[in-house]
């Protein structure tokens, strides 16, 4: 898979393809014509927008950034590949905000090497580094929580979600 090093991408967003319930999340980075697509979970959504949420609270507001319509996905929706791990770090020199997205890998098929030293780093396969401004930050934490909230209502009871002709709940016996 290929990797990117995206030092002033135009957009950066997230986005969602299906109905409640069956969406399938995506991160889409774009600069200039390139356009990187990569799937990911609800969870990392909301975690990353929760966790750069908090990063700007100890920042500098942030100007307005891009509207709402710039923040709507790209089509096509083509996944490169799926979101593993997310890192995060703040360049307080450049004031950006540099967001590490790497791949998901099956490790379990690779035997361990004897020789490995534990504290080196293992490569993951394929990454794309960005390097967001406040505003960007600002907009994919906006984007990132009405996405999240916008699935389907959680039940009263038991809290798990609710689909539109209802659902079994384990607490109403």
């Amino acid at each position: 898979m290929t990797s990117y090093d995206l030092p002033s991408p135009d957009v950066v967003t997230t986005g969602t393809v299906g109905p409640p319930g069956q969406r399938v999340f995506y991160v889409q980075v774009r600069d200039g014509e390139l356009v990187v697509t990569l799937r990911c979970e609800k969870q990392q959504v909301a975690a990353l927008a929760e966790y750069l949420g908090g990063l700007l609270d100890d920042l500098e507001p942030a100007p307005v950034g891009p509207s709402p319509s710039e923040l709507d996905l790209t089509e096509p929706v083509e996944s490169a590949w799926t979101i593993g791990t997310i890192g995060v770090a703040y360049d307080e020199p450049a004031d950006r905000i540099v967001v590490l997205f790497e791949e998901l890998t099956d490790q379990a098929d690779e035997p361990d090497d004897p020789d490995d030293d534990p504290l080196e780093p293992v490569s993951t396969g394929a990454s794309v580094r960005v390097r967001l401004t406040r505003e960007q930050a600002a907009a994919f934490v906006r984007r990132g929580r009405e996405l999240v909230t916008a699935g389907r209502p959680p039940c009263r009871f038991c809290g798990f979600p609710v689909d539109p002709d209802g659902h079994a709940c384990p607490r109403m016996n």
